[in-house]
Order: structure tokens, then C-alpha cells, then sequence
């Protein structure tokens, strides 16, 4: 050290301490913010409630469609309340697969309580399950918070309301910004969520058909707004000439008052009119425009039925006639339209509820469909008769099938008397000498 530094060490300032080093956090980029603020670019799900933004046709006259206006089309909600009701009806399963392709009932798993009785505290299994198919058929889009406890044990799923959840992303992770069931601000990685999506083009942002299908739904939403104000009355009925429409102003509005009152009013006078001596009204009736535009709803809703994959059936809708038996309709409707909605939520809901490692292991989960396609009792205790006196099946499995007791030296199969054979019978011939 210098002389000079030694004589100048007292006035010089103290040194800036080292800088800390700043904690190190994710980048992340949100989504729209779930306030109660909304701006134009991203506009707020309640913005699109009120008819201010959605998909738009290229006919500008059509009305806006959003998932919750579409609602008001009475078959959007029959498909999507059928859909989410038949599958939160069936039993929700936990199964294992092992390695040579046997599967078997997993039925210590948390998931199986969560899934049937209770999925959080207070709300039902069946309740939750249905809020999250409805959600998922009508928005393409569905949020359960699913936290576990210190030993990795589920603890609920707890629905989120799909406006008031944000997703944000850092790289390929995902995080989520919600209310829960306790009214807490919360943030949780993907591993603590449900996320179900439907037609994500990215693997991420789910569709609805509804805004996938914008123009159809738009002239569906059209035709019913025109029907219901044809049904109101809001529409011009008749062509009224009034003798004092050239009169003074107070004259002219008391006789439009008086021919609106005596056309509004069915009852009025056992539904006669009273017009003046020069008054004269031409009705106007059901036009072939209206009647087209009644065909037309029809076809809507075939439209609409068919975008669901729901068969015609299902909303009643009869006007061809149903050839097959009902037994035969549920195996169609199991097979187009319940195993097509259920396959996505069977495996969206495995990979929020199950970690990677039981995945990893086999297991997953399935819908018994068995509860939408049993039998009739006959048919069923047929097969099980059959079934007892073949080959392969005990009478305790039987009587376990239908919920019963077992019984007594019922674990034995007991194969057909033609198939069997005693070989220490004695010969017919020695036994009649």
C-alpha cells in the first residue's frame, strides 16, 4: 500500500458492498388476467357472456357465439347435459395392466373414493364429475384442483370455474392462477391440476365445437331469435288503416293506442275487434318464409346432434323412427358418442389424479359401462345360469355378480353331465345280469 493511499484512507468513502445475487424465478408468461377488469384484445369470458366478443361469422348480421350464449339453444344444453350426466352416472375405476397384458381392480386408491362418494369436502363425486363434462363438452375446456397430502396421498378434486382460472406457462410447464372451494387465491403447478382440453391443435388450448363451429351455431342462435320473436308478438301481425291518420296528433295516437290494445289483448271482448267505419286490417298469417324457417330448426338441431356425436334418439328426436331395439341403441350410443367423450376424460383426468410413477406401473382409469348396458333381469339370470352350468364359472362367482352371499360348496364348477365321465361307473350290461 502506497503512502499516499494511507494518508487519504480516512476520507474516503466506504466501498459499496458485493451486490447479492437476486433469486432466480421462472419466467412466466400469462394468459388473461381472471380480475374483474377486461380489455378489448383479450376480452374476459363475462365480456363474451354479454354478447360483447366471440367468434363472429362472416355475415356480419349473425349473432356473436360463445359457449354460454349458445346455451340458449335449448339442444346445445340437451347434448351437453346428456353427455356429462350419462358419464358422471358410471362408476369411475381405477385399474392396473401388468406386463402380460392382465388387468386387475385397484381398489385401495384414493381416486376411487374421490371419483364415486366425495370428491371434496361437502360436495359429491357425482356433482363435481358432472360439472367437469359439461364444462368440458360445452367449452372444450375443464380445471379441478387436485392437492396431496405429505405422503403423496390425494386429498380432493375440487372443481374451478373456467373463468376464473389462468394458465401460465414457463417453457413446457404449466401454471395455475384460481379461486378454489375456500375462496383462496391460489397457485399450483400442473402436477396439483386437472386439465381437460378438447381439440387442442397445440396440446394445450382446448376448443369448443361451439367456436369451432361458429357459422352453424350462429345460424341455429339466428333462427331461434327470429322463432321466439314471432312467438312474442314483437313482429308485425297485421296492417292497420286508420281513418285519422291524417288527423291531429292526439287523434292519430289514441286510435294507434286503441287498435295495439284490441290486437294485443286475445280476451278483449271474446276476441272481437272494434275498428271505425273507415278503419280497415289486413292480418298477416304464417308465411311460407316462417314455415321454412320452422323446417330449418330441425335441421339445427340435427346439425348440432351430430357435432356432439349424440344419436337422434337421445333428444327425443323421433320424426324417422328408432329401428333398433333399446338395448342395441345404448350399445350405439356407448360406442359413438359416450367412449369418444369418455376416452378424453378418462385420460385428462389419470394424468392429474395418478402420478407418473402408478401411470408408469399400469394403472388407469375407465368407466364401467357395464351400469349403462346391464340386461334385463331374465336376460341376466339366463347368461348366469348358463354360465354356472358350463365350464367356467362357480355359483359363488354368479351370485357375487349379482350382489349375494356365497353358499356352501359353491366355489366348484360344475361342468355339463354330457362332458363328464365316471370311470368307475360299472357296465350297463354287468348291472342288468
Amino acid at each position: 500500500m502506497s503512502l499516499i493511499d494511507v494518508i487519504t484512507r480516512p476520507f474516503r468513502s466506504a466501498e459499496a458492498p458485493a451486490p447479492v445475487t437476486a433469486r432466480a424465478e421462472p419466467v412466466i408468461s400469462a394468459g388473461p388476467s381472471s380480475g374483474a377488469s377486461s380489455g378489448t384484445a383479450s376480452p374476459q369470458g363475462w365480456m363474451q357472456d354479454i354478447g360483447f366478443a366471440g367468434t363472429r361469422s362472416r355475415v356480419a348480421t349473425l349473432p356473436p357465439v360463445t359457449p354460454v350464449l349458445a346455451q340458449r339453444h335449448a339442444t346445445v344444453t340437451a347434448c351437453c347435459t346428456i353427455i356429462a350426466g350419462d358419464l358422471s352416472k358410471l362408476p369411475v375405476q381405477v385399474w392396473q395392466r401388468d406386463g402380460s397384458g392382465r388387468e386387475v381392480r385397484v381398489r385401495d386408491h384414493a381416486a376411487n373414493y374421490l371419483l364415486n362418494v366425495e370428491a371434496a369436502p361437502g360436495v359429491t363425486a357425482m356433482l363435481t364429475r358432472f360439472n367437469l363434462a359439461y364444462a368440458f363438452a360445452l367449452r372444450g375446456t375443464g380445471y379441478a384442483y387436485a392437492p396431496r397430502d405429505g405422503a403423496g396421498e390425494l386429498t380432493m378434486i375440487d372443481g374451478i370455474h373456467p373463468d376464473l382460472c389462468t394458465v401460465l406457462r414457463n417453457g413446457r410447464a404449466r401454471f395455475y392462477d384460481f379461486e378454489d372451494g375456500d375462496r383462496i387465491q391460489r397457485r399450483v403447478p400442473g402436477r396439483a391440476m386437472v386439465h381437460m382440453r378438447y381439440m387442442a391443435e397445440d396440446g394445450w388450448t382446448g376448443r369448443s365445437p361451439i367456436s369451432v363451429a361458429a357459422e352453424s351455431f350462429g345460424i341455429a342462435l339466428a333462427g331461434q331469435e327470429a322463432a321466439a320473436r314471432a312467438a312474442s308478438g314483437t313482429f308485425m301481425k297485421a296492417v292497420a288503416k286508420v281513418s285519422a291518420f291524417d288527423a291531429d296528433e292526439e287523434t292519430y295516437q289514441r286510435s294507434k293506442v286503441r287498435l295495439r290494445e284490441a290486437l294485443r289483448n286475445e280476451n278483449s271482448l271474446g276476441g272481437v275487434t272494434l275498428i271505425g267505419p273507415d278503419d280497415d286490417i289486413k292480418s298477416l298469417d304464417l308465411s311460407a318464409a316462417d314455415q321454412q324457417l320452422l323446417e330449418n330448426r330441425k335441421f339445427d338441431r340435427e346439425q348440432i346432434a351430430a357435432i356432439y356425436r349424440v344419436p337422434p334418439s337421445k333428444l327425443q328426436m323421433l320424426e324417422y323412427g328408432v329401428k333398433a331395439n333399446g338395448q342395441q341403441q345404448a350399445i350405439d350410443y356407448k360406442a359413438d358418442c359416450l367412449s369418444h367423450w369418455g376416452g378424453f376424460i378418462e385420460t385428462q383426468l389419470g394424468l392429474g389424479l395418478l402420478t407418473e410413477a402408478e401411470r408408469r406401473a399400469g394403472l388407469f382409469l375407465r368407466h364401467n359401462f357395464d351400469a349403462l348396458l346391464r340386461a334385463t333381469t331374465k336376460e341376466r339370470y339366463e347368461a348366469l345360469n348358463k354360465a354356472v352350468g358350463g365350464p367356467w364359472m362357480a355359483m359363488n362367482e354368479a351370485r357375487r355378480e349379482e350382489g349375494l352371499d356365497d353358499v356352501d360348496g359353491g366355489n366348484r364348477v360344475y361342468p355339463p353331465s354330457n362332458m363328464t365321465r365316471d370311470e368307475n361307473a360299472p357296465d350297463p350290461k354287468e348291472t342288468e345280469e
